[in-house]
């Protein structure tokens, strides 16, 4: 069995996160839009299973690299995102982190017009007619893959998904296992 300290690298670590994440955005759908920005440990699923065997009926491991979320329903960003996740540590169970946010954004052509106020420019974009409403999950693993996926409200059926999708919010979950891996 594998352990977060043996989980592969590679190609197989990106697509175990990348199938986490896929997971993750499922999950989040069935619950709407609205959100606030929400924390998940990412564990390998056969370890869960044989830590709570309860919980095999409700887990599938696809394969031995398969990787299971589990929301961390204490965890509250605030405003920065970045700066909540620079207080988390993760034992040693945990492979992997991922972190959803919900933003708004307006289509390059009408940014110009965005007032520098930024109380003022949240209720500029808030109340544009050609906003658009985003949802990203982003996440990274112990031995440093990450990714992101993200959907727009307005086109649900199209999931887009990349490396550095979201670098900083990337490189803030990377930044949760630092210490860990400076001690290893």
């Amino acid at each position: 069995m594998l352990n977060a300290s043996q989980w592969p690298d590679g190609p197989r670590a990106t697509d175990a996160l990348t199938a986490a994440l896929t997971e993750i955005d499922r999950f989040l759908g069935r619950a709407g839009w609205g959100m606030p920005a929400r924390l998940f440990a990412l564990v390998p699923t056969v370890e869960l299973m044989a830590a709570e065997p309860s919980l095999a009926g409700q887990l599938s491991a696809g394969s031995p690299d398969s990787l299971s979320s589990i929301e961390q329903e204490d965890f509250h960003a605030g405003d920065h995102i970045e700066h909540a996740l620079a207080r988390i540590v993760w034992p040693e169970a945990v492979t992997g982190a991922a972190a959803s946010i919900e933003r708004v954004f307006l289509p390059a052509d009408e940014e110009a017009g965005v007032p520098d106020d930024p109380r003022a420019a949240a209720e500029y974009v808030a109340s544009h007619p050609r906003r658009q409403d985003l949802r990203v999950i982003a996440g990274a693993t112990r031995q440093g893959a990450h990714f992101a996926v993200a959907r727009v409200l307005d086109h649900p059926e199209d999931l887009l998904g990349a490396e550095n999708l979201v670098p900083s919010l990337e490189a803030a979950l990377l930044d949760t296992f630092n210490d860990q891996m400076e001690r290893a």
